[in-house]
C-alpha cells in the first residue's frame, strides 16, 4: 500500500493570493495554470518546482506522479514509485541517483490517508497550519521511450508518521520547510549529509486533520465537493447494542 496515494492543490480561487502564495513561497515567476485540483491520483500530473544545475533561478513544471527512472525499460514501473522512502533512498536503485541531482519540491495545500471503518474506508485531509502551501519532498527523472518520446516524473519522499498521522499510517509524506527550500533545490548540493535532517516528520502541532467526504474515494471525481469537511456518523446508544 502506498503512503501518499492522493494529494492535493486547491487553493480557492475566490480567496485572496492562493495562486500568488504558491508563486511567491516557492519563488518561481513561470505561468501556473490556475486550476485547482482537489483529488490528484497516481499517474496524473502534478505540478513541481525545480532548479537546474548552474542556473539560479526556480521554475515551475509539471510530470507524471510515479518516477520512471531513466533506465526503465518501461512505465511500468511508475505504478510502483509514488512514494520513496528516506531511510533507504540512497541504495533504492530507482532513486538512488535523483536524490543527489533531481530534488524538487512539489506544492500542495492537503494530503489525503484513509481510515477503515466496518465496510467503508474514511478519507482524512491533513494540513498545515490553517491550511497553507506548504511543498513536498520529491525527486524527479526524464525516461525516454523505445519512441523517443520523452517522459518526466516524481515522486515524494516519506518517512516516519508524525503523532498526527500515527494513527492512520505508519508513513507520512516529507514536508519540506520553507528555510530549507534553497539547499533541497540545489543540484549542486550532492553530500546527503547536509539534506538528512530535512527527512524528518513534521511538526504534529503545526498541522490539523479532518474528514472528508466519501466521494474523494473515487479518483475520477476532483471537485471542491468531494474535499469538503465531513460530519462522521456517530452511533446512538439503541444502535450500540
Amino acid at each position: 500500500m502506498s503512503l501518499t496515494s492522493r494529494i492535493a492543490v486547491y487553493p480557492a480561487l475566490e480567496l485572496d493570493g492562493s495562486w500568488t502564495e504558491i508563486r511567491n513561497l516557492c519563488a518561481a515567476d513561470d505561468e501556473v495554470e490556475e486550476h485547482p485540483r482537489y483529488n490528484i491520483a497516481p499517474t496524473q500530473p502534478v505540478l513541481i518546482v525545480l532548479k537546474e544545475q548552474g542556473k539560479k533561478i526556480r521554475h515551475f513544471t509539471t510530470m507524471r506522479w510515479g518516477l520512471i527512472p531513466s533506465w526503465a525499460k518501461d512505465m511500468s514501473i511508475g505504478n510502483r514509485t509514488l512514494n520513496a522512502r528516506s531511510e533507504t533512498v540512497t541504495t533504492t536503485p530507482a532513486f538512488r541517483d535523483s536524490i543527489f541531482t533531481k530534488r524538487c519540491l512539489i506544492p500542495a495545500d492537503g494530503f489525503y490517508e484513509w481510515r477503515k471503518m466496518g465496510s467503508v474506508k474514511q478519507p482524512y485531509c491533513f494540513e498545515v497550519g490553517e491550511g497553507e502551501v506548504f511543498a513536498f519532498a520529491g525527486l524527479w527523472d526524464e525516461w525516454r521511450s523505445p519512441y523517443g518520446e520523452i517522459i518526466e516524473s516524481c515522486t515524494i519522499l516519506t518517512t516516519g508518521p508524525n503523532s498526527l498521522v500515527a494513527d492512520l499510517h505508519d508513513r507520512m509524506p516529507v514536508i519540506v520547510t520553507p528555510d530549507k527550500y534553497d539547499v533541497w533545490l540545489d543540484p549542486d548540493v550532492n553530500d546527503f549529509g547536509r539534506i538528512r535532517d530535512i527527512l524528518k516528520p513534521y511538526d504534529a502541532n503545526l498541522m490539523r486533520r479532518y474528514p472528508v467526504s466519501r466521494k474523494l474515494n473515487n479518483s475520477k471525481i476532483d471537485d471542491a465537493e468531494a474535499a469538503s469537511p465531513a460530519t462522521l456518523d456517530t452511533p446512538t446508544q439503541g444502535q450500540l447494542f
